[in-house]
């Protein structure tokens, strides 16, 4: 980076400074607010979802009767759709200070919050209709995976984390039962980060809505959520010479030259951006026969339903919109070479005008679903086996604009008005599953799952999983087997490129997508394992010209990975490694070997009041053609020109849990005070990049040595 040896030694003592200072400040505020009235009614998390006890005022102020107050511990535990099977909100400080959002295997452009693809190799497995754009998914919420919370006292999450270049996260979860049979959640995040180098700002807002339904019967259940999500990239298009990272004259890194840099329009924002929004809400509701019996107390108080299902009704709707919008305010047509040839008047270096030209893209997806399955019980009510069969209907329409709408006159002559091109399509699917869960230790599950269309415009889009395991006691673990077949069309936003200089449409065969896992969880020996291998025919991507395209010849990609972790006294090894092994020829950027490794000293002080967790942690992958990112399409490309060999990215942490509050200080990129910044991806090629007749492959390279202070708080009343 081009330090010399004495501004390294500064940089690492004011870091240490920097850290310590933090550290003891938040431990002094940690043991003041332990001692004070707002955790008065609350105790550390326990096994079996209890998040703190009941508080009795036993003060020689109380004068209060509380001899008929019930001791019951705070409880709260949640459950996915179409799933009995309950889970416990995470309290651990192991890896507590982990960056969110992109583990285990994921890169960013640089940025907290910015486009990122997973190195571990994951086709897109959409099924169905689909805009296609998935850059940003890893912060969304997904209304198909939402967590439907059951608590007995609201139960509310603050999170907070803040990092060097003022990087901020803030999340805000709020769960409260109106009745024991009814819940209400709300989840609200904040992701906002400038970023160490130009014009690469991020800021999303993503929320949900959720709420959960059971009848005292046990006939009726419902779940419902609502989900909006916003992800806005400003796009600076790379650094244009890596060299000047390692420049002593660009050791501020706001002046590395990036390739959509601007200063007449804004030093800190781009001309160049990314929006993506989303909306959805989703409603699945059932009915259920069956034998009912009721149980009373013995002083017949009080009664519990016993409900054993026979067969049962189930709705499914969702109605959703996406809406995706490119825009360069100032472009260059040397920067949409690869797209169309257009001259425009901003294309001098340097120069600006608002509201001239421009080039916007807007796609945009609108949905509705119906569907009704019929469901069969077999089995003990307790633990049934589920089999289901149904059928639903899609209705899907897909916009661009602006476009250029031909109209002939009378004369005729041909005019050109801005418009826009919609198509709509409805498709109709068949589904059914069957499934046993385990829900006990010892049990096996298993479960088959399929869809079908079998009329519309994805006539023939079909997906078909199965799978089976087995749990052992919460000592030993478990074990998982499974197949999936999946047959789908390409995306909307890879056949049909639009704006008013230029219309793409592209036609592909339905892409195949065959694969096969296997895992282990060993809990007593801290070791998990597993192996997943895809076979792939008519593979859908973006080429080295960036444009979409199809490669047609069956390729195989396997996946090998294993988690240990050794435990000596009060120290923790944990390691993971993972291997991919791909075809020379096949259109895959992924890194033969990846691996992760932590050592870290854990232990609880002060009489159980603290519970610490402090070491270093290493990442790295081998060298490999690193994929290309196209901030025009918002996707990762697939590129073989540009070879990387990055050195292992270093952090060292310290995390600690006081009652409900866990928090952290780190200091991440750590290597970066004595070498070159890590490169996560390459850009778009730079032609003649202002005006001086070079030409340049950019990069996109990670932050700087950083250091990053973050939260969680847990509030019960």
């Amino acid at each position: 980076m081009g330090h010399n040896r004495n501004t390294n030694y500064q940089l690492i003592c004011s870091i240490y400074s920097v850290t310590l200072t933090w550290f003891w400040g938040v431990v002094v505020f940690c043991l003041l607010i332990a001692n004070g009235t707002t955790f008065a009614q609350t105790s550390p998390t326990t096994a079996g979802g209890t998040l703190g006890g009941s508080h009795k005022d036993t003060s020689a102020m109380s004068k209060s009767n509380t001899s008929k107050w019930k001791d019951e511990e705070a409880k709260a535990h949640y459950e996915k759709l179409n799933s009995a099977k309950l889970y416990t909100p995470d309290t651990s400080v192991h890896n507590f200070e982990r960056r969110p959002f992109i583990q285990p295997w994921y890169k960013d452009l640089g940025n907290m919050g910015s486009a990122a693809s997973n190195l571990m190799f994951t086709p897109d497995a959409t099924f169905g209709p689909s805009l296609g754009y998935h850059v940003f998914d890893i912060y969304r919420f997904d209304a198909d995976q939402m967590n439907f919370y059951n608590t007995n006292r609201p139960y509310s999450v603050f999170s907070y984390q803040l990092g060097s270049k003022q990087e901020q996260t803030a999340g805000l979860l709020h769960s409260q039962n109106i009745r024991p049979n009814w819940n209400i959640t709300f989840e609200y995040r904040k992701i906002n980060s400038p970023g160490f180098y130009k014009v690469q700002r991020t800021n999303h807002d993503n929320a949900y809505l959720s709420t959960n339904y059971k009848s005292l019967d046990k006939r009726y259940t419902l779940y419902a959520t609502i989900t909006y999500n916003k992800e806005q990239l400003d796009e600076n298009g790379g650094i244009v010479q890596y060299g000047e990272l390692s420049d002593p004259a660009y050791i501020d890194r706001k002046t590395v030259d990036v390739a959509y840099a601007n200063d007449q329009y804004s030093l800190t924002r781009s001309t160049v951006s990314n929006v993506l929004r989303d909306f959805t809400f989703m409603l699945q509701h059932s009915y259920t026969w069956g034998e009912e019996d009721t149980t009373y107390s013995t002083d017949s108080t009080s009664y519990t339903y016993k409900l054993k299902p026979r067969f049962s009704l189930t709705h499914y709707f969702e109605v959703g919109s996406e809406k995706h919008e490119f825009k360069d305010l100032a472009p260059d047509s040397l920067q949409f070479t690869t797209l169309f040839a257009h001259t425009f008047l901003s294309s001098t270096p340097g120069y600006y005008t608002p509201g001239e030209d421009s080039v916007e893209t807007q796609q945009k997806w609108v949905w509705i679903e119906n569907k009704i399955m019929l469901n069969g019980f077999l089995g003990k009510s307790e633990d049934p086996l589920k089999f289901s069969i149904g059928a639903g209907n899609r209705y899907d329409v897909f916009t661009s604009k602006p476009v250029y709408n031909i109209i002939k006159d009378s004369l005729p002559n041909l005019d050109y008005s801005l418009g826009q091109d919609q198509t709509t399509m409805l498709n109709s699917y068949l589904a059914g599953n069957i499934m046993k869960e385990a829900l006990r230790p010892g049990d096996w599950e298993y479960g088959i799952t399929g869809k079908y269309i079998f009329s519309g415009s994805y006539s023939g889009n079909m997906q078909a999983n199965a799978e089976i395991g087995k749990t052992f006691d919460s000592s030993k673990g478990s074990i998982v087997a499974g197949v999936s077949q999946q047959i789908s069309d390409a995306p909307y936003n890879m056949t049909h490129i639009e704006n008013r200089f230029v219309r793409l449409d592209y036609t592909f065969n339905q892409q195949s997508i065959s694969s096969v896992y296997f895992s282990v969880d060993f809990r007593k020996l801290r070791l998990t394992a597993g192996v997943k291998a895809f076979v792939i025919n008519n593979y859908f991507y973006i080429n080295d010209s960036e444009k979409p395209a199809q490669y047609n010849i069956p390729f195989n990609v396997t996946a090998f990975w294993i988690r240990k972790v050794f435990k000596a006294g009060n120290w923790y090894l944990d390691n993971e490694l993972v291997y991919q092994q791909a075809p020379v020829n096949a259109p895959v950027n992924v890194p033969a070997l990846m691996g992760r490794h932590a050592l870290s000293y854990e232990r609880s002080m002060f009489k159980n009041a603290i519970k610490i967790a402090t070491g270093a942690e290493v990442r790295y992958q081998t060298s490999y053609n690193l994929p290309g990112y196209d901030a025009i399409l918002n996707q990762f490309f697939y590129q073989n020109n540009s070879y990387v060999s990055n050195n292992p990215e270093v952090s060292i942490f310290l995390n600690f849990r006081v009652k409900h509050l866990r928090a952290f200080v780190m200091v991440d990129q750590l290597q970066q005070v004595f070498l070159s910044n890590t490169i996560n991806y390459v850009g778009t090629p730079v032609i003649n990049y202002n005006g001086s007749g070079y030409n340049y492959v950019p990069v996109y390279a990670a932050q700087n040595t950083m250091v990053r202070f973050g939260f969680s708080w847990v509030l019960i009343n």
